[in-house]
């Protein structure tokens, strides 16, 4: 990756709990999107190269003066699809609760309505709360989530892969519409579920989606080794984090498989990610208020944080309504003028923006 990513995070009106109530805001915006869409095209306008949606199973807390609802990451990232044509689009999905199958389906379904934009951040859940909602099951301990986490990603990378890129023929004559040959099933097996496959959505434009991961803690960043993008909290460990996702905080081996316990014996299920050999692309996450602060002390930071070797930022807007257009008209510009942020027209899928390659389909000259 040679050139810096730029990221924004859109999370209700923004990260301040009392945006929404700013009077540049129509609160009834949040909830039909198009506070989200506005946001979005105003990045994409200015050169942004990705938006990422928040989310959490967990309701919003119930204090007055919030908003207590929040609109799915996921069908936010569907409702700025297709009002864009160049940014690329990252919901948020937790996997503890969610079933894997559903989760690749979905994010394969924004790929296609996208043009080949989409991908996804993997999250988990260990609270109490989030397990009372679904009622599958008990809250587990954050090394297991994770651990499970990087099963519902190797599974989901499977499933793009069980149809083949030109599976679907559409002859007329013979009333086919697939080559059930092209078709593949993953029989993908782990400790918590199993998915036999084949997918029920095409595979993807960009064969596989982008997958991402915010890391929380130790957990989350040896999951990261499995993701192409990761975003990294600014802190002391910054560099050591940086360092650590470059050289790998496992062997390659190890980064290559892992050994699944069923119950019928172990087996290893290997982990392909489809990124650079170097490590996945990362990025600093920070929560902004350039209309309040103004982009000088934040361009200090950005310079720091390259110095520190990550590959962008993720900014996390106080405000949309008031910090994306500072951003955009501000920050962008200058960070253009420094060969670090690309032109409003660059276009293509998002894989292709970040310089990774398309994956090959590992079925494909496979047999049933």
């Amino acid at each position: 990756m040679s050139r810096f990513v730029t990221a924004i995070e859109i999370d209700g009106a923004g990260g301040d709990p009392g945006a929404w109530r700013g009077p540049e805001v129509d609160p009834r915006a949040i909830l039909t999107g198009e506070l989200a869409v506005r946001a979005a095209q105003r990045a994409e306008a200015a050169g942004v190269d990705l938006v990422t949606f928040a989310d959490a199973l967990e309701a919003p807390a119930d204090v007055p003066g919030r908003v207590s609802v929040r609109l799915d990451a996921l069908g936010l990232a569907a409702r700025v699809a297709p009002v864009t044509q160049r940014i690329g689009l990252l919901p948020t999905i937790t996997v503890t609760h969610t079933e894997p199958f559903h989760v690749q389906a979905s994010v394969a379904t924004l790929d296609h309505i996208s043009g080949g934009r989409a991908g996804w951040i993997a999250d988990v859940s260990t609270s109490a709360e989030a397990a009372a909602v679904i009622g599958r099951r008990e809250p587990a301990p954050a090394a297991e989530t994770w651990r499970e986490a990087r099963y519902v990603v190797d599974a989901g990378r499977r499933l793009w892969d069980s149809w083949e890129d030109d599976a679907i023929i559409r002859d007329a004559a013979t009333g086919r519409f697939v080559d059930r040959e092209k078709l593949h099933y993953v029989d993908f097996a782990s400790p918590t579920f199993s998915v036999k496959g084949p997918s029920i959505v095409p595979r993807p434009p960009q064969g596989h989606p982008i997958t991402a991961i915010r890391v929380s803690g130790p957990e989350a960043l040896e999951a990261a080794a499995d993701a192409e993008l990761v975003f990294l909290p600014d802190s002391g460990e910054l560099s050591a984090q940086v360092r650590a996702l470059r050289s790998g905080s496992e062997s390659a081996a190890d980064r290559r498989s892992v050994t699944l316990a069923a119950g019928d014996g172990s087996r290893s299920v290997g982990l392909t990610p489809d990124r650079d050999p170097r490590g996945p692309i990362v990025l600093v996450s920070v929560e902004v208020r350039p209309h309040a602060d103004g982009v000088g002390r934040l361009l200090e930071s950005i310079e720091r944080w390259v110095e520190a070797g990550v590959d962008g930022v993720q900014l996390r807007p106080a405000s949309l309504e008031l910090d994306v257009p500072v951003i955009a008209e501000q920050l962008l510009p200058v960070l253009r003028e420094r060969g670090l942020a690309g032109s409003g027209e660059r276009g293509g899928s998002l894989r292709g923006r970040l310089g990774l390659r398309r994956p090959v389909n590992r079925y494909a000259r496979s047999t049933r």
